[in-house]
């Protein structure tokens, strides 16, 4: 049913949760040509377009540092595993609904916040509530 999966990340723990969903997405439908990858997908927000050196450096050491963290959450899962890791620069709902458009992902699979009951409408601006609405394709939110 889903062939590719996308799973964005901020790098911390609490993406473990989607990864380990997509992953059993994975381990049902792969007897049934299902499921051929997963995409871990960083997003470096960017503060500006220049090509100043500084920049290129503060990126560069962003982008490692977002590896190993990606890496340190796949450490649970199988090495057959068909997973990518990417790490784009830019907007970070932008990229990651430019991503899913643009590489036919099938669900995006990523955490969300929990609700405060007390002021519901103040999780509206978040990443997951935007690319929810916003998605080409189906999101399941994980909390």
């Amino acid at each position: 049913m889903f062939k590719h999966i996308l799973v964005p990340t901020d790098g911390t723990e609490r993406s473990r949760n989607a990864l380990q969903i997509a992953y059993r997405l994975y381990e049902l439908e792969k007897k049934q040509a299902g499921v051929d990858r997963i995409t871990l997908l960083h997003v470096i927000e960017t503060i500006s377009d220049d090509a100043d050196p500084e920049f290129e450096r503060f990126y560069a050491a962003l982008q490692k540092k977002a590896l190993k963290k990606m890496q340190r959450l796949l450490e649970d899962l199988p090495g057959d595993t068909p997973i990518v890791q990417q790490v784009l620069f830019g907007n970070r709902v932008q990229e990651i609904l430019y991503f899913a458009g643009e590489n036919k992902v099938d669900l995006i699979i990523l955490n969300s916040h929990k609700i405060d009951y007390e002021v519901p409408a103040s999780g509206w601006g978040t990443i997951s509530h935007k690319v929810g609405i916003l998605s080409p394709c189906p999101v399941m939110l994980v909390k």
